[in-house]
């Protein structure tokens, strides 16, 4: 749709119906990727953020994932409105983005400043959420309807192994995606007048 920045950010919605009609190819989800890679600012361009693109039966591995981790932990009447949901919210579109952040390389630049070590972590988790918002962006641009979950991270180690990730690459957020089934509800934007101030 080519948007203007401020129009992908005003139409950027979470998508809790989504179908498996392939709208964007494979190699176009790709290449949105690596656009973020390539151009999202990070602290000192520590660049620790990465990223993994699951798409049709690693996407639904994924999310099977989720629910036998879900199923083993919650009661089977929690479990059954929760299976609904991924079932028809997440894992019925057709990919799924992972984002994860380096922790060898948050680790190290730690140690390169001393000085700010203690931000380190917070710039870090800054960073996945600058990507997290690009893409995002991008997905919705090209019409496809997204949502951003958080299942770490109780699903960390069981995907970590599934795809052999390295150890050091922490779980920050999940993003599955697909064709919009429904529009999203109507969205509340509280006054900006108890947000913002200005000063000259």
């Amino acid at each position: 749709m080519n948007r203007s920045f401020k129009e992908a950010l005003q139409h950027r919605r979470s998508y809790y119906a989504l179908g498996s009609e392939r709208l964007v190819g494979k190699g176009d989800i790709e290449e949105m990727v690596e656009f973020a890679l390539m151009h999202v600012p990070s602290a000192f361009n520590s660049q620790s953020s990465r990223v993994v693109l699951l798409m049709d039966k690693a996407h639904r591995r994924f999310w099977q994932i989720v629910k036998d981790t879900l199923q083993a932990r919650i009661s089977a009447d929690q479990f059954s409105k929760t299976e609904k949901k991924i079932n028809q919210s997440f894992a019925s579109g057709y990919g799924t983005l992972l984002f994860f952040e380096d922790r060898s390389v948050v680790q190290a630049m730690e140690r390169k400043f001393p000085l700010y070590a203690s931000s380190f972590f917070t710039w870090s988790q800054q960073t996945s959420a600058m990507h997290q918002l690009t893409l995002w962006c991008m997905l919705e641009d090209r019409g496809l309807g997204a949502s951003l979950q958080h299942y770490n991270p109780l699903v960390d180690e069981a995907v970590r192994q599934e795809w052999n990730l390295p150890v050091q690459w922490e779980l920050v957020a999940q993003m599955p995606f697909g064709y919009p089934l429904t529009m999203p509800m109507a969205k509340k934007i509280e006054s900006v007048v108890e947000r913002m101030r200005v000063f000259e």
